[in-house]
């Protein structure tokens, strides 16, 4: 003890240790009624908690000894009456309320508010499954409306940023607790959707009290997010908190965490899709290419007319190259813009460079497969050409080409091939290799 002047100074501990002792002498024993919030329990097993009213709210404790004449189980939101000792803890300069006895009244005003908004919002459909969206495969941008301050943000730009590095992510700024934090949130959603910039919009803050989570449970925010017109996913508390928002919201995740593994997609599936379509175009190019050379075999078997057969033949593999170069094509380039727009978002974005080194791999391979289409193409046109021109050298139409020609006698048409046949008056054609004539026999003369 410090003496200055008559004057008597008290060290802090003194002080608290007097004030403590004035609270347990004036209140041995008292009866409080309140509601339980931010209940704790920690290893040693005794309950620490606020009981709160309206006005005001005083830190409790119930020991691990205690807890033993209890009928209930304390939890968060319910009201009960407690009775107790007052006293001050020493090291904080804190008085409490050391509880003897608890017994329940039930639930509390905010669990009632809470109750009540739900069922109502229920019976208006804004719970209903059919009206909730499902959400974008490859968001262009995730808004995020948090504290910027809290774990749970942070959370989830851990786990995006394991799944997709450089992810576009925007992080709208709002109060999640507090009397300005309902309003807050309305406004950054109604933001959000006159902008359009994002494509999904997640609610996100950690776990807390019924009171923490409070403006989240309330109407105003619940009605803002059924008028969203972007996909709203709930990233609110933790797994076993359930919120007003949770129910409207088109998706509820259990954690931020959560969260982000459900709205941003993992950039190594992504990878393995292009690589399967890849391999998903190439196998009917090939079995295409398969199945003309099979019918091209067989038609050559089957030829009778080799000059007409040949020709509509010919027509007929050239409408079919043009369409499977056409539909190759249209693949490739459908393929490509969508290979562009990628890599474009990965590259504003700052993606690894392994990225661009399998996207360079993705275009030597296609290069190498339109190339390998088109020799097997250029070597059946080969063939084709080599077939027509073996046809041609037999073809009685070259024949007649060196000079020769084709007597037939009228109306018949009956090939002559001696004097004998025909007699004086009859009509012949004859066939020449680039028309035909009609004459009338004058007189047959034998050679002989």
């Amino acid at each position: 003890m410090f003496t200055s002047h008559s004057v008597k100074i008290q060290t802090v501990s003194e002080l608290t240790s007097s004030i403590r002792g004035l609270l347990e002498t004036a209140f041995p024993f008292v009866s409080v009624a309140g509601e339980i919030s931010n209940l704790r329990r920690p290893q040693s097993g005794h309950y620490y908690f606020t009981l709160k009213d309206r006005e005001s709210q005083l830190r409790t404790v119930l020991f691990k000894q205690q807890q033993k004449y209890l009928a209930l189980t304390p939890s968060d939101g319910l009201a009960v009456v407690v009775r107790g000792r007052l006293s001050l803890y020493e090291a904080r300069g804190e008085y409490q309320l050391l509880v003897d006895t608890m017994e329940a009244l039930g639930a509390g005003d905010l669990q009632a508010e809470f109750e009540l908004l739900k069922n109502t919002l229920a019976e208006q459909g804004l719970f209903d499954q059919a009206r909730k969206r499902p959400l974008p495969l490859l968001p262009r941008c995730v808004a995020l409306v948090t504290s910027p301050e809290g774990a749970a943000v942070h959370d989830f730009i851990r786990m995006a940023g394991k799944r997709f590095p450089g992810f576009p992510l925007v992080i709208f700024p709002v109060p999640v607790q507090g009397e300005a934090a309902p309003g807050e949130i309305v406004e950054a959603l109604e933001l959000l959707n006159r902008q359009g910039v994002a494509e999904v919009i997640v609610l996100c803050r950690g776990g807390g009290s019924l009171e923490d989570l409070h403006a989240f449970n309330t109407e105003m925010v619940a009605r803002a997010i059924f008028a969203s017109t972007i996909p709203v996913v709930s990233a609110i508390g933790h797994e076993i908190d359930f919120t007003i928002a949770d129910f409207v919201a088109d998706y509820r995740a259990a954690t931020p965490t959560a969260a982000a593994e459900a709205v941003v997609p993992s950039r190594n599936r992504l990878l393995e899709r292009i690589f399967r379509a890849d391999m998903d175009m190439a196998s009917p190019l090939l079995a295409r290419i398969t199945t003309y050379n099979y019918r091209i075999s067989s038609q050559r078997r089957l030829l009778g007319d080799p000059s007409l057969l040949l020709q509509n033949f010919r027509l007929r593999l050239e409408k079919a190259n043009s369409r499977l170069i056409s539909s190759k094509t249209w693949a490739i380039q459908r393929l490509k813009q969508r290979v562009i727009r990628l890599t474009t978002a990965i590259h504003e974005a700052g993606p690894e460079k392994n990225l661009e080194h399998k996207l360079t791999r993705h275009a030597e391979l296609r290069h190498r497969l339109k190339f390998a289409v088109e020799t097997v193409l250029e070597k059946k046109r080969s063939r084709l050409h080599q077939g027509a021109a073996l046809l041609d050298a037999v073809s009685p139409l070259a024949v007649l080409g060196r000079g020769y020609s084709l007597t037939r006698l009228l109306p018949e048409k009956t090939v002559i091939r001696n004097v004998g046949e025909v007699e004086c008056g009859d009509l012949l054609e004859i066939v020449l290799a680039n028309g035909v004539l009609l004459a009338e026999v004058v007189k047959p003369r034998n050679n002989s």
